[in-house]
């Protein structure tokens, strides 16, 4: 059967079908249903087998960005998600969706290894280091082997990004070095031809640190990134596609999650 995906549906969420539209290009069955359905109980959570917090400008980003998205999701889904995430499912957030994950608590999540006081809460996502919203194509390398979404992708992947506060930082080098440690480093933001950025805008668009674009949870199955690759799924939505560049390199890390979610 077609894994059932809940794609959660916030004021201001506008990423939903294109994330939908990926999803059944994979073979899952993308349900987009309203935060408001789901606490009236319209919906069951454990009626799914993947969750996506797709992009947007949740309530306008009003306080912060995803930061209104979070504290929904902690005041009346907070065992829901609890449930999903221990549960192994394979979860995806993306810019808006990303930042309510980090906001929420729920990225980078505890490790195996537990982490001193220190450099449990010590990440966040803040403004962008050029100090003005980014529209523009980025090059992503998959990094982790843990992380379900990325594991095995040789590939680099190119898609757009549009955020204002996409910086990645951590509080101590302790909460950078366990990331790195756990293989939590889903997705770095690299060159075309492969190169680090090393910080260096264009490449590395906002400033995140060791060009991180996106990171994963200990157990792997929980995805967090800035970037859109649910906008680069077919090959006319490559920028140089006219030119004869033909790819849709967006589709693999979908591909990850709805094949995992089916052998589940």
């Amino acid at each position: 059967m077609k894994p059932k995906a809940l794609v959660l549906l916030a004021h201001g969420t506008n990423r939903d079908q294109d994330v939908a539209e990926a999803l059944t290009l994979c073979g899952a069955e993308p349900q987009i249903v309203p935060l408001n359905s789901l606490r009236a109980g319209r919906q069951r959570w454990s009626d799914y087998q993947m969750l996506i917090l797709p992009g947007g400008f949740s309530y306008a980003d009003a306080l912060g960005a995803g930061k209104l998205l979070a504290i929904d999701m902690q005041t009346y889904f907070t065992d829901e998600i609890q449930q999903f995430v221990l549960a192994g499912k394979p979860v995806i957030g993306i810019c808006n969706g990303f930042q309510a994950l980090v906001k929420a608590g729920i990225l980078p999540g505890e490790n195996s290894e537990k982490r001193d006081e220190s450099s449990k809460a010590g990440a966040t996502l803040t403004f962008n280091a050029g100090g003005h919203f980014e529209c523009r194509w980025v090059t992503l390398r998959p990094v982790s082997q843990k992380c379900l979404w990325t594991k095995g992708l040789s590939e680099l992947v190119e898609c757009p990004i549009a955020h204002g506060e996409g910086n990645f930082q951590v509080s101590n080098p302790a909460m950078l070095s366990s990331l790195a440690t756990q293989d939590q480093i889903a997705l770095a933001y690299v060159y075309l031809h492969d190169a680090p950025a090393n910080g260096a805008y264009p490449a590395n668009p906002n400033g995140s640190i060791d060009d991180i674009a996106g990171i994963c949870n200990a157990q792997g199955n929980v995805l967090g990134l800035m970037p859109h690759p649910e906008n680069h799924i077919h090959a006319w939505q490559h920028p140089q596609w006219r030119r004869g560049v033909e790819r849709n390199s967006g589709l693999s890390i979908f591909k990850n999650g709805v094949k995992y979610a089916e052998e589940a």
